[in-house]
């Protein structure tokens, strides 16, 4: 491919002899990759039940590589949210994050979702997940990200990081920021890239990169963790920016992250040779099957252990008020009596430790939110919590984004069909489907459509015809 003539003279003085090796690598195939919903699938189940071939990405534990030809966006598994596909390197970050459930945790530039998606997996629906993206329509895409992930507790936003640092002052456990970069390291992904990319773009790039990892830093507790990544090869946007970070603020070290064979250390002879910067990582796409990436996994000292304390008494709190209001409660989220008997109605067939005492209304639809958040004003948020579904006069319609966030085992009554089936996928364009020689709970009413046992939607049965609820905007085109 054609690489721009400034790009091909930095890249010779920042790897010397491997150049020639870099330089090749442009000539090879790209590579595609999947990565599994470990909330709903454990990649060794779905290695097994995968309809097309995989081979396993050696540094991702739920990684795989595919063949473009399988088409996996076409696959009804990708509807119910069992992966994502994602670029392999592009996986890394995340992955070497170290995240765990009940944490608080950021992706402050998500969209369209990636790497947030795999952060609210390994969360497991415990504690949360705030996501943030500067661009109102790439947000839109990331909120449908995540609710295909089926992820109950998030909070969406579309917000400048100093503002969010306004409101979030050393508040996360955890912060990914995938920092927006002058691409280099995509060139061969999508040569668009190249063909836009000029000399300045790293140095202006690293102008915003500085700004947004110093809010980053605002918002982090003491003792937490927090990954910079960026796909570009550019050391004003790589080591330059930690090395900045590590000089202006003494509370912030770099930590070592789990390796692998083709990891290449961090370059102080890049920035300004301060040798913890070999503790930074970079992926080359002549060292690795992927394209490339940079790393720096960092802590901010101190325990934050009080800190913790408070906010966990807090939550705590919030949760005995929420149950010993009851009705009081409901009616402060917006629920008039008539709401709370149809959501009981329509929840007693719902077995997912939710509480109508805890939802909110807003303007007729119903969310169960998250008491980690507690009160954030002046925040523009897409989603705030689990959209459940709407309150239409006197009955509950529940959303696509609650029926993938349910498990088969959950819901009273299920249409569970095989993949195979030529039904699913008329499902999900809106069509209308026979089920009379499906057996069900029931035979009227809420049915939770799954493919092989895994929630796709919803559909309303009687006398054997399932009228479809699939969402239209998510519905397989032709």
């Amino acid at each position: 491919m054609n690489l721009p003539d400034a790009f091909t003279k930095k890249m010779k003085v920042i790897l010397g002899n491997e150049y020639e090796d870099f330089f090749m690598s442009y000539e090879e195939p790209r590579k595609f990759g999947l990565r599994v919903n470990t909330a709903k699938i454990s990649p060794d189940k779905f290695e097994h039940i995968a309809p097309f071939g995989l081979k396993k990405i050696p540094w991702i534990p739920n990684g795989f590589y595919y063949q473009e030809g399988d088409m996996p966006s076409r696959h009804p598994f990708y509807y119910a949210g069992l992966y994502y596909l994602q670029e392999p390197s592009a996986m890394t970050p995340a992955s070497r994050l170290p995240v765990a459930p009940g944490e608080r945790v950021l992706d402050l530039c998500a969209a369209p979702g990636g790497k947030a998606t795999e952060l609210g997996a390994r969360l497991k629906g415990e504690g949360l997940l705030v996501a943030n993206d500067i661009s109102a329509s790439r947000a839109r895409a990331l909120l449908k990200n995540i609710e295909v992930f089926g992820i109950p507790n998030s909070f969406l936003i579309n917000e400048v990081p100093a503002r969010i640092a306004d409101q979030f002052e050393e508040f996360f456990d955890k912060i990914l920021v995938d920092a927006p970069c002058s691409g280099e390291g995509m060139f061969r992904k999508d040569p668009d890239v190249a063909k836009a990319w000029d000399q300045e773009k790293p140095a202006a790039c690293a102008r915003i990169q500085q700004d947004i990892v110093r809010q980053a830093v605002r918002m982090l507790r003491p003792g937490g963790v927090m990954l910079y990544s960026t796909c570009t090869f550019s050391p004003e946007e790589n080591e330059q920016i930690i090395a900045g970070l590590l000089r202006e603020d003494e509370r912030m070290s770099l930590l070592e992250m789990e390796g692998y064979e083709g990891f290449a250390q961090g370059r102080p002879d890049l920035a300004d040779g301060n040798e913890e910067l070999k503790k930074c990582v970079r992926i080359w796409p002549h060292r690795m099957a992927g394209e490339g990436h940079f790393m720096a996994l960092l802590k901010k000292q101190g325990s934050g252990e009080q800190q913790q304390i408070q906010m966990a008494k807090a939550a705590v709190s919030r949760k005995k008020a929420a149950k010993a209001g009851g009705r009081e409660s409901g009616r402060r989220a917006g629920m008039t009596r008539q709401d709370r008997e149809i959501l009981g109605e329509f929840f007693q067939d719902v077995h997912m430790g939710l509480s109508v005492d805890q939802f909110e209304v807003r303007k007729g639809q119903v969310y169960s939110v998250s008491p980690l958040l507690g009160e954030r004003k002046g925040i523009p948020f897409l989603r705030n919590g689990l959209y459940l579904g709407e309150l239409k006069k006197d009955r509950f319609e529940p959303s696509q984004a609650f029926a993938v966030a349910l498990r088969k085992r959950e819901y009273v009554s299920t249409v569970n069909l095989n993949w195979t089936d030529s039904r699913v996928s008329k499902y999900l364009k809106g069509e209308t489907i026979a089920v009379d020689d499906v057996p069900v709970t029931r035979a009227r009413g809420w049915q939770l459509v799954c493919v092989n046992g895994y929630p796709l939607g919803w559909g309303k049965l009687s006398n054997g015809l399932l009228k479809n609820k699939y969402l239209a905007s998510w519905r397989m085109k032709n």
